[in-house]
């Protein structure tokens, strides 16, 4: 059964992965997003990261169907920090456990895309000198009308 959680705490690997494989498995693909020093040849300082939560946790839910459907198992594990985060520090955890390796990567690889389009997470940049600034992101698909809007913005 997959797991998936918005989560404030850090994210450790060897906690992550506690009884995600089953002993059919024969393969286990960990992806780690961490924090890096720099973006867009700016110094980078930390990350904070905020979400909707509700939101984001169903998003990670139905993309975790997705995966069950389409690679054939159901263990699979994401998680995505919010809050404060320094440089080297894990912001998004995804872990898929299948018994071949071709199946693990491209379910893991498929998670993520989908969680970079679609999970209602935002992002702002701390930089070296005291400056910040949110990226631009993307708007979940029938996100507006969720918050009340018109499908055609108006």
């Amino acid at each position: 059964m997959p797991k998936v959680a918005i989560t404030e705490s850090p994210i450790r690997a060897e906690e992550f992965l506690a009884d995600l494989p089953s002993s059919s498995d024969g393969a286990m693909v960990l992806f780690l997003g961490v924090v890096r020093d720099h973006h867009d040849g700016r110094a980078v300082k930390g990350l904070v990261y905020e979400a909707y939560r509700e939101m984001a946790e169903e998003t990670l839910a139905l993309i975790a169907t997705e995966v069950e459907e389409r690679f054939g198992t159901d263990r699979i594990a994401a998680l995505h920090r919010i809050g404060a985060l320094g440089i080297g520090e894990v912001a998004t955890a995804i872990a898929v456990a299948t018994p071949h390796r071709a199946e693990a990567y491209d379910a893991s690889r498929y998670f993520l895309e989908e969680l970079k389009k679609r999970l209602p997470v935002w992002k702002r940049e701390e930089y070296v000198g005291g400056e910040s600034r949110w990226l631009e992101g993307t708007i979940p698909p029938g996100t507006a009308r969720k918050l009340g809007e018109r499908e055609d913005g108006r």
